[in-house]
């Protein structure tokens, strides 16, 4: 029982860090913020802050890898199926609905004072499965252009809901966006000539 409380406090101590580290991005850069300011916000003395974290970047690191964890799991889950049986609606809902339940966090990630890294580890996620489900049809002409087309759109896509003051659904934006890249993918299937 000391333990499971324990746990409860340890969690309730990070997830108030998290609400104030993300609070702090909101108006500066990562590097502008100090272990002092995000601890003081909190309520907390330095040391408890310490007790989990070395400093910011360990902190923003962990919270991502955990982010990133549930991401893999999800495009690992779904993006499992041939070329000509490529249907990304499914995809993309479990994508839209992992962003709205992290919102907050891939928000102030992804906005001006968000972690470029982790933009680009999104991104590049998404490019290395998209690679292997298209390896039949990687020969294809307009390959790399799908490509582009698939991971910088559908992160224009998400940057753009996440800053609507009563966005779409999920279903909705996973329907928008299926509709979308559908056409992109038939670009893949089609012979050039």
């Amino acid at each position: 029982m000391e333990k499971e409380k324990m746990d409860r406090r340890v969690r309730k101590t990070k997830s108030l860090l998290l609400q104030c580290l993300l609070q702090l991005m909101e108006e500066k850069d990562v590097k502008d913020i100090s272990v002092k300011e995000l601890a003081d916000l909190a309520d907390i003395n330095r040391g408890t802050f310490y007790l989990h974290y070395s400093d910011i970047y360990d902190m923003l690191s962990k919270v991502e890898d955990e982010l990133f964890v549930e991401f893999e799991n999800i495009l690992g889950r779904t993006m499992k199926c041939e070329l000509k049986a490529i249907s990304p609606r499914d995809t993309l809902l479990d994508i839209f609905s992992f962003v709205n339940r992290h919102r907050d966090v891939v928000r102030v990630m992804v906005g001006p004072h968000g972690d470029l890294s982790f933009v680009n580890r999104l991104k590049d996620t998404v490019k290395e499965h998209i690679s292997r489900l298209l390896e039949p049809g990687r020969s294809a002409y307009y390959y790399a252009y799908v490509e582009s087309f698939i991971v910088s759109g559908c992160a224009g896509v998400v940057e753009t809901w996440l800053t609507e003051p009563f966005p779409p659904t999920p279903e909705e934006m996973s329907l928008l966006c299926s509709s979308m890249l559908e056409k992109g993918l038939s670009l893949l299937q089609e012979p050039q000539g």
